[in-house]
């Protein structure tokens, strides 16, 4: 008699830190209970984390140049030109879950995740054009955006960073995005505060709509 068991592979979650704080920041400490949470919910994860606060390069010409030649005719420099992009879109494909902790900094997303995004929007990677228009090819994924803000309304009128941040993860294909956010800190941080908290508690229960 033979028995055959079944294992499960572990979430993949890429987590993305934009907070410039590396200590006292706000979206830091909820991007940790959400993955917390992720761990609750789903058992074995496999964790990925990108810290920005170091910067990333930002493109160049060399850049633009080595990213639209043939893969297939790329020289020797020009592959250097591309590593390290390539290796954040390996990341960013691998994963079924990310956590975009993106504080707004004024009225938008801090400079090093606009500097990420420039490197993982790429076409025939990340998304194609066709007759129709461009399309995502991250299809099958959940984006989590969890952010703060001193004084500015999370999808307001002035709001330029979750507006921006939707729309780039669906141009890539990722459609499922729920944001988190612990808006004008300035006026209302504990009332704040509570509902983020709030909303990260849902994701351990199995049959919560954010779960899902």
């Amino acid at each position: 008699m033979s028995t055959s068991t079944t294992t499960t592979r572990p979430l993949n979650i890429l987590r993305v830190d934009a907070s410039m704080r590396r200590t006292g920041s706000v979206t830091r400490g909820l991007a940790d209970d959400l993955v917390a949470a992720l761990k609750d919910l789903h058992g074995e994860v496999s964790l990925t984390n990108l810290d920005l606060a170091d910067g990333l390069p930002l493109i160049d010409e060399s850049w633009i140049g080595a990213n639209f030649t043939d893969p297939g005719e790329r020289t020797d420099a020009q592959k250097r030109h591309l590593a390290l992009s390539d290796t954040l879109v390996e990341e960013l494909k691998a994963a079924d879950a990310i956590v975009l902790a993106a504080p707004i900094y004024n009225f938008g997303i801090p400079a090093a995740m606009k500097a990420w995004i420039d490197l993982i929007a790429r076409a025939r990677e990340t998304f194609r054009y066709t007759e129709e228009g461009p399309v995502g090819l991250l299809e099958g994924k959940k984006a989590y955006v969890v952010s703060a803000s001193c004084g500015t309304e999370v999808g307001g009128e002035i709001d330029f960073a979750i507006r921006y941040l939707k729309h780039v993860l669906g141009f890539v294909g990722i459609d499922d995005v729920t944001v988190i956010a612990a808006e004008r800190l300035m006026l209302n941080a504990d009332e704040s505060m509570s509902a983020a908290k709030a909303a990260i508690a849902e994701l351990s229960k199995p049959d919560s709509a954010l779960a899902a």
